[in-house]
């Protein structure tokens, strides 16, 4: 017998902090008839500078907890999750929780876009410490484009810049500028560009700001957004059971006046958060 039953439920979008926000604003406004939660680890972020099994552990536990909500289907907003967890979840824990429902993240779709996008077939990719040392993003490039030149760049303090609201400050364009440098710097003939973690679309104009005009940058959440509608329109099973209410659940592990304060910050709106607890079973 399955441990979480299918059921008719919302979406379930996860991230380890804020930046999942900008992948459920690009799907919510693609398809705002469906039901969503929205479930962030802010008290345990950053996940970036994590090793592999804590962060598959903190990822299978959020998974877990939106599976008992009810969700039918739950989105690894986050690409250090969906680096160094998402293979684990979907083949260890899939089958024992429910083999029907699914877990998807935001690596994959990107990859699938990449091959449209370059020109010169140099691909630059800019993320977290851990999604940069996973080597996530030339791992399943080169199963798709194998004649795809990979470069990566970690920056490690883009996240924090975010999350402290210092993303538009004139403190932030020296690291901007650093970090886009040194990826240059590894391969000049980088024109496709990855932002690979979930948090650098509000750095955006600063990003393109620094970088050369013949770089086209490649965002997630419209990609993201854009696949995950393909994905429901082929799975019609799953697609049926979930809830068209056009509702959004937010949940923090961390403080509710936190979280509401900078959910502002990426989805420009106000938002109703509850507190809600972790652990390695949610039975």
């Amino acid at each position: 017998m399955a441990l979480y039953p299918m059921k008719l439920g919302p979406i379930g979008v996860f991230d380890s902090g804020y930046g999942g926000l900008t992948i459920l604003e690009k799907i919510r406004k693609l398809m705002p008839q469906y039901d969503y939660v929205y479930l962030g680890d802010n008290a345990r972020t950053p996940y970036g500078t994590r090793s592999f099994d804590v962060v598959y552990e903190f990822t299978r536990q959020s998974v877990e907890k939106l599976f008992s909500l009810g969700c039918p289907l739950v989105i690894l907003g986050c690409n250090t999750a969906s680096a160094k967890a998402l293979k684990s979840i979907q083949q260890n824990d899939l089958p024992q929780w429910n083999p029907e429902k699914r877990v998807l993240g935001v690596i994959r779709p990107t990859v699938e876009a990449i091959g449209k996008v370059t020109r010169t077939g140099h691909v630059g990719v800019l993320g977290t410490v851990g999604t940069i040392q996973s080597l996530s993003y030339p791992i399943e490039i080169a199963k798709l484009f194998p004649d795809i030149v990979v470069s990566g760049q970690a920056c490690p303090l883009w996240v924090p810049l975010v999350e402290n609201g210092e993303y538009d400050s004139e403190g932030a364009d020296y690291f901007v500028k650093k970090y886009i440098a040194e990826l240059i710097e590894k391969d000049p003939e980088i024109d496709t560009l990855i932002l690979g973690c979930t948090h650098y679309p509000l750095l955006l104009p600063k990003i393109k700001k620094f970088l050369p005009q013949n770089v086209n940058v490649v965002s997630q959440g419209i990609i993201v957004a854009d696949c995950l509608k393909d994905y429901l329109n082929r799975h019609k099973k799953l697609e049926t059971n979930i809830t068209r209410g056009g509702s959004c659940l937010f949940y923090t592990t961390e403080s509710v006046e936190k979280f509401q304060k900078s959910a502002e910050i990426f989805l420009n709106e106000n938002v109703v958060v509850e507190h809600i607890k972790l652990s390695s079973t949610n039975m």
